[in-house]
């Protein structure tokens, strides 16, 4: 029986080796982490995230092929694969702070890899990674291991949107495999293939050498971020002009050349990869002395920083420019909908430079903690102006504005007749997903920002810094 190690229970971690043990009844995988309470949670009735379709996939394989443990170093020895998932975030200080990749749980993870394993490994890499890491890594298994013991290196990036992991990874649009040349670089990269053919069709799985497949995640994730900011900044030249962005984004979409996906304006992109990958990506163009391409990519992060101080503008200017001591319902914190994940959401720099006004902030999002909610904004001065609530029609009554931050569907089916009557006069509505129905909203009574639209005439005068 094959034997897989996968290190780190996070977000990928956990979800890819689930769906692998799932596929693969005959591989036994076993998922590790230093965390004794993430692991708990994992081998618990409620799982540490929270994705559509995990809680089943985790189930079924539980007991069986499937399990979670900390006993790390137990589980390198016994493995012939080895997944490497953990966290990659940008460095906060040193050489390369704010842009450069903190490799630190990577390194550590490669160290307890070479003083556990006394024969021959596959180590994968899962996390998205600066390219050329795979090289780094190399030389810390060798120095470090058994003599004797051979590492090969694959890169295997994942693919994965949260809120719909479970379906990616059952039904991948690819699957992509780096490699070193050469016979063992090659065989090593055949046996991760003959895992994903259990399920995977053979010509959506892609072999490229190493520093491709590492390259390929950054960019991807690059890629799709600067159609955000492509599509967000049209937006904001549709609400002056008079154009309607989601005409705008449908006259694109027919462009075979384009495509329909990712052309939703919004109040800007989240998530834990899209500005962690882009900053990385800058810095490597910088060390390599290619200032122009690295200057290119920092434009689409301050495209979407403009997009949320511009919401935030939005809101106070509209209300007699000042939010101070004013009641605004913020629905959704997640930085989209079907995942509780909050990593770099917009709802955050919203909620703080709201609260930066005084405004008081009342906050429902149906899958994020008030814990987590407390994390991240951690503001002494103002978390005592931040309520979190359990329900929507709470958090919007005695409002004097609704701030609609993440898609959930439920936001799409309130009753806004109930909630404009129970808010303050005038009521406004500040749609930052574009999801709300304007016109039903604005015969309801309500004043109605949603962006990329025709500006309602309340604000069409209205001065926008």
């Amino acid at each position: 029986m094959v034997k897989i190690c996968g290190i780190g229970a996070g977000y990928v971690g956990g979800p890819t080796m689930a769906v692998i043990a799932l596929k693969c009844p005959s591989i036994e995988v076993a998922v590790v982490d230093i965390s004794h309470s993430r692991i708990s949670a994992w081998n618990s009735e409620k799982l540490p995230i929270y994705e559509p379709g995990l809680e089943e996939v985790v189930k079924q394989c539980r007991g069986k092929n499937l399990l979670f443990s900390t006993d790390v170093e137990k589980h390198i020895f016994e493995a012939d694969i080895i997944f490497v998932s953990v966290n990659t975030p940008t460095k906060s200080s040193g050489l390369g702070a704010g842009k450069a990749a903190d490799l630190t749980y990577w390194e550590s993870a490669a160290r307890m890899v070479a003083d556990m394993s006394k024969s021959d490994k596959i180590i994968v890499e899962k996390s998205t990674v600066p390219v050329r890491t795979a090289e780094a890594i190399e030389k810390i298994l060798t120095h470090n291991s058994s003599k004797g013991v051979k590492f090969q290196i694959l890169s295997n990036p994942e693919f994965l949107s949260e809120g719909t992991a479970i379906q990616d990874l059952i039904n991948p649009d690819r699957v992509l495999i780096g490699g070193r040349e050469g016979p063992e670089g090659h065989e090593a990269v055949l046996k991760l293939k003959g895992i994903y053919d259990h399920w995977v069709p053979e010509d959506k799985i892609i072999t490229t050498n190493l520093w491709s497949a590492e390259l390929s995640k950054l960019a991807d994730n690059a890629f799709l971020a600067q159609r955000i900011s492509s599509i967000n900044a049209m937006s904001a030249l549709c609400e002056v002009t008079g154009a309607e962005i989601s005409q705008l984004s449908d006259a694109l979409s027919k462009n075979t050349k384009i495509g329909p996906k990712f052309l939703n304006a919004s109040v800007g992109f989240g998530g834990s990869c899209f500005q962690k990958d882009i900053l990385n990506l800058v810095y490597i163009c910088e060390s390599n002395g290619l200032i122009e391409v690295a200057n290119y990519w920092k434009q689409v992060i301050k495209v979407n920083d403009y997009q949320k101080s511009r919401f935030v503008n939005r809101v106070v200017s509209s209300m007699f420019n000042t939010v101070s001591g004013k009641k605004i319902a913020v629905l959704g914190f997640a930085f989209k909908k079907d995942t509780s994940d909050t990593r770099k959401t917009p709802a955050i720099d919203v909620c703080k430079g709201l609260l930066g006004d005084n405004a008081c902030l009342s906050i429902y999002d149906p899958r994020v903690s008030k814990d987590q909610i407390h994390k991240d904004l951690s503001m002494d001065s103002e978390v005592k102006h931040v309520s979190i609530v359990s329900d929507a029609y709470e958090a919007t009554k005695d409002a004097h504005g609704i701030c609609i931050l993440t898609e959930w569907d439920e936001f799409k089916t309130l009753d806004y007749q109930r909630v404009f009557e129970n808010m303050q006069k005038p009521a406004f509505v500040f749609d930052g997903r574009n999801i709300l129905n304007v016109d039903k909203l604005t015969k309801i009574g309500f004043i109605v920002y949603s962006i990329g639209r025709p500006l309602h005439q309340w604000m069409n005068n209205i001065h926008q810094p």
